[in-house]
């Protein structure tokens, strides 16, 4: 368990939180917090009564099915925001190791929300062989719940990148022309 989940008490409270600071003008039904977190519907049934009582989030819509959201008057949600944004990360270990079961990696390049610059297209670009593309769109999902946001990727085969780098393509050059970070680099860039 992650230090901030024993802080607030346990996983599915951070991820639950996470969700919601990430996702301020979003409603979502218990079911689909449980998707995209990551956990049981009991757990998140119990974090939402609990993050409702508290007056962090609000009850929103017809009655059934209840749909959830941060409450934007709850009078420590500046704080909370600020604390959760500075404290979310994935560690580039546990990064490389989610997206390695889908192949052969061969770059790894992170922008977008990774580097703070939010009007790229993509926030994660996957340069392999033989990628299995469920296999990498399940780690993809597994990277979302720790971090509570969508993250936007794309994928291509080693060939098809080297093309693409060759023709100057736009979605490569919105990575790499702006601020990025790569975690992993066999291609040598």
């Amino acid at each position: 368990m992650e230090p901030l989940a024993k802080l607030f008490g346990s996983n599915a409270r951070l991820k639950t939180l996470r969700l919601f600071v990430f996702n301020k003008d979003a409603s979502f039904t218990l079911a689909e917090v449980a998707e995209r977190a990551k956990l049981s519907k009991e757990a998140v049934r119990r974090e939402l009564a609990d993050l409702h009582s508290a007056g962090f989030l609000r009850k929103k819509g017809a009655p059934t099915p209840t749909r959830y959201q941060t409450n934007p008057r709850f009078e420590h949600l500046k704080a909370i925001d600020a604390f959760i944004r500075d404290t979310t990360n994935v560690s580039p270990q546990n990064m490389l190791g989610a997206l390695k079961r889908a192949g052969a990696l061969r770059l790894v390049a992170l922008s977008g929300l990774f580097t703070g610059v939010l009007e790229t297209q993509i926030d994660l670009l996957i340069v392999g062989d033989h990628l299995d593309e469920r296999a990498l769109a399940s780690a993809v999902r597994s990277l979302e719940a720790e971090l509570g946001r969508e993250i936007r990727y794309a994928s291509f085969a080693t060939a098809d990148f080297r093309y693409r780098l060759e023709v100057y393509d736009r979605l490569l050059r919105d990575v790499f022309d702006y601020p990025h970070r790569l975690l992993a680099d066999k291609i040598g860039l």
